[in-house]
């Protein structure tokens, strides 16, 4: 008999992970989400190509935001002129996912007229692709915002990282309906490669970047959100020539920071007056989470108290 419990697997869906690539001076991070997108994205009746554009940014926020080595929270958010207005992913260190679209449905479906799913370009139209650090109240937040570059969200990302980082990044991302046995569920995938720069030591690392990326622009969209394909098999699919581990695997889940406590604080804020407008005729003050659609039916009396 031991006295330790026996440690948690890693998990295999809804993850965040490092990878490396041995002997390689490029550092990789991969993200699957099943069940925690497939929450996010079916609490709203998202048209289908919005819904996709929710599905990368939150993939993206994952991406990157599992990389940080402080608690804290990482936005992802783009926005411009076109049918969708916004698009705002959150990713808190502890894991917890979420994310919200606001649109004009005419124009989106118009938009999406054509015979392929309209990308982020089309979507958001001209605007800024911004990431934002948030490491709670004692520092302040810091911000990195560079123009809509490319049709898809994931040439948005490089550009920043190009940008606002000067480190050259690859960037994938994929969501899809899948149906199993389950069921039909929204899944999204991701993958990020980055540069490592060369030293003294270490010399020219061009070479093995230019080899990387021509092994990693053979990543389909259909394995990334494939729940068949583990992320171990996906790897050694890409780089299995070389050797590649999967590191620090970390559960991902979609959950909103929204309560009945921080809408009677924002509600507290309105004049008297302003929340008597508020009031139906149930008596209450009935407020939507625009992220998760949670519906508060508050008691103004509670929230003058």
């Amino acid at each position: 008999m031991t006295d330790h419990a026996p440690a948690p697997s890693a998990p295999t869906d809804n993850l965040a992970a490092a990878f490396q690539i041995e002997g390689w001076p490029v550092r990789g991070r991969l993200v699957r989400l099943g069940e925690a997108i497939d929450t996010i994205l079916s609490a709203h009746a998202y048209p289908e190509p919005v819904a996709a554009l929710l599905g990368e940014a939150c993939a993206l926020a994952a991406l990157v935001g599992s990389s940080l080595k402080f608690e804290g929270r990482l936005i992802v958010q783009a926005q411009g002129d076109g049918p969708v207005r916004y698009v705002v992913a959150d990713y808190d260190t502890e894991g917890l996912l979420r994310g919200y679209c606001r649109y004009d449905e005419a124009e989106v479906a118009a938009a999406s007229s054509g015979f392929s799913r309209p990308g982020a370009r089309t979507l958001l139209g001209q605007g800024v692709f911004v990431m934002t650090l948030d490491r709670g109240p004692d520092f302040e937040r810091t911000q990195g915002i560079t123009p809509i570059e490319g049709e898809s969200l994931s040439l948005a990302a490089e550009h920043y990282f190009e940008q606002s980082e000067q480190i050259p990044t690859k960037v994938r991302l994929a969501v899809g309906a899948v149906t199993t046995d389950a069921g039909t569920q929204w899944r999204a995938g991701g993958a990020l490669i980055q540069l490592i720069a060369g030293d003294d030591a270490r010399g020219s690392t061009e070479e093995a970047w230019d080899r990387t990326r021509a092994l990693f622009h053979t990543l389909a969209d259909d394995e990334l959100i494939d729940p068949t394909i583990t992320p171990e098999t996906l790897l050694f699919r890409l780089f299995h020539e070389d050797g590649v581990r999967l590191e620090d695997a970390r559960p991902l889940k979609a959950q909103c920071r929204c309560s009945a406590d921080r809408i009677e604080t924002v509600l507290a804020s309105f004049s008297a007056e302003e929340r008597a407008d508020m009031v139906e005729p149930d008596g209450k003050i009935h407020v939507t989470c625009e992220y998760c659609a949670r519906v508060y039916a508050l008691d103004p009396e509670a929230v003058e108290a």
